[in-house]
């Protein structure tokens, strides 16, 4: 009999669910008891909810991963094409003709997009900060003076 339940794939399942508190599906004689089906039927979708979470969990975490593999995947073609196109605009003689060296020019000007708008992005909020700087800064002389004339007056 011991080496029956030994050999007994299903037993070791009974075990590890007895253990968890639940039975088996189908390995239970049917109960009338209503108090315990709702017990079960508690249990079980308890059970359910937690599987759901780990299951959506999952999920985002793979949509997480295959974004980030898109990401890089993308980084390193925009790199490539960006090598590629400085390799081929130095190796290139300058007397061929002008529509390969304009098509590299342009792949290179694709390639560096992000890098231009950056730096575009930088200037512009480099000359507004400069400009509010210089509205600010004749107004806050005018203020100094004035208050140290009123302090030396009241003295």
């Amino acid at each position: 009999m011991t080496n029956d339940q030994n050999n007994d794939p299903l037993n070791f399942m009974r075990n590890i669910w007895g253990n968890m508190g639940f039975t088996l599906p189908g390995m239970v004689a049917p109960t009338f008891d209503l108090d315990e089906l709702d017990k079960r039927i508690k249990d079980m979708k308890a059970v359910e909810g937690w599987l759901r979470m780990n299951l959506s969990m999952l999920q985002m975490t793979i949509q997480g991963l295959e974004m980030q593999r898109t990401t890089v995947s993308t980084v390193q073609a925009m790199g490539k094409m960006a090598t590629d196109a400085a390799k081929s605009m130095t190796a290139a003689p300058e007397a061929p003709a002008a529509e390969p060296a304009a098509a590299s020019n342009a792949l290179s000007e694709a390639a560096l997009w992000p890098w231009q708008m950056m730096g575009q992005l930088r200037e512009q909020m480099q000359q507004h900060a400069e400009t509010v700087a210089a509205e600010i800064s004749p107004a806050a002389a005018d203020d100094k003076p004035a208050s140290r004339r009123g302090k030396k007056e009241s003295s």
